[in-house]
């Protein structure tokens, strides 16, 4: 009886210390949600109440053809971040983790990622302008007619998905590194012993134990991508007219631009939603992989 009871309070005691925590994450994160999901059914200019509408702003959210522009360039971002940053800042971090000195080659990787998302545009906008940085460079080696990186579509996005892993390799090579490093020796000498080098040596022992770790990069950087604002606004500001807008740039120039507020939570709801369903998914795709492990 005395033990339950010992139980029951260290339970009120958890609880207790818990409490401070759940209530900070309900004020900043759930209120806010709850708020624009009721503002995505209102319209609202952001002075005055709130006009109920019902399901008005998502049906002219999916009637907008700029809308699917938008869907289209953030899809384009999430298949750019996984295949650039994660791919190069893996195969910087295979090369270099079992050299003597590693460190100071993956350094120069690492400083960008120190750089803000709308500093990082800035530089490459200085490089990338008509008749910037780089088209002065080619014009010395003859090239007097380069491509216009940043007004033609669907360019602009590439190369701005380009300037983002100058930000994001360093900082993938850093965690797979720590995930190669945590790789007991045992099994590598073995394989080393039986004769696997190379792409054996990736695929049966170095690929399978980083399988962990690289969910969780292409987990943040799915997460990360589909958000993609900052580098596009120091950049493009979505231009020219709305060819190269993400999703989360739309949202706030409809919400802070334009003050539809109502349009604005609808699409940040979409965005949300979109989020979570590909987090869950990829999730559950892994989990599964490690169950069948």
């Amino acid at each position: 009886m005395s033990r339950r009871r010992d139980s029951t309070s260290y339970q009120w005691s958890a609880r207790g210390f818990i409490a401070p925590g759940v209530i900070l994450v309900a004020v900043l994160l759930y209120a806010p949600l709850l708020w624009t999901t009721y503002l995505s059914f209102t319209e609202y200019n952001g002075l005055g109440d709130p006009d109920w509408v019902g399901l008005a702003n998502y049906g002219a959210m999916f009637a907008d053809p700029e809308f699917f522009g938008s869907l289209g360039n953030t899809l384009l971002w999430v298949a750019g971040t996984l295949i650039v940053p994660v791919g190069l800042g893996l195969g910087l971090a295979l090369l270099t983790f079992d050299l003597k000195g590693g460190i100071w080659l993956r350094l120069p990787f690492l400083i960008p990622y120190a750089i803000s998302g709308i500093g990082v545009g800035l530089i490459w906008s200085f490089i990338l302008q008509s008749d910037g940085a780089l088209d002065q460079a080619l014009a010395l080696v003859g090239v007097v007619d380069p491509p216009r990186w940043l007004l033609d579509a669907p360019l602009n996005t590439v190369v701005m998905i380009l300037a983002s892993s100058w930000q994001g390799v360093g900082v993938n090579a850093l965690l797979f590194t720590i995930g190669l490093q945590s790789i007991p020796k045992e099994p590598l000498e073995a394989a080393r012993l039986d004769g696997a080098r190379g792409a054996r040596l990736f695929g049966s022992i170095l690929w399978p134990m980083l399988r962990p770790l690289t969910a969780v990069v292409i987990g943040l950087s799915i997460v990360a991508s589909l958000k993609t604002f900052d580098i596009v606004q120091g950049m493009t500001k979505g231009g020219p007219g709305r060819a190269s807008e993400t999703l989360a740039l739309t949202m706030y120039k409809d919400t802070f631009v334009n003050s539809d507020y109502g349009l604005g939570s609808a699409i940040a709801v979409f965005l949300t939603i979109v989020t979570l369903v590909a987090s869950v998914l990829y999730l559950r795709q892994q989990l599964s992989k490690k169950n069948e492990i």
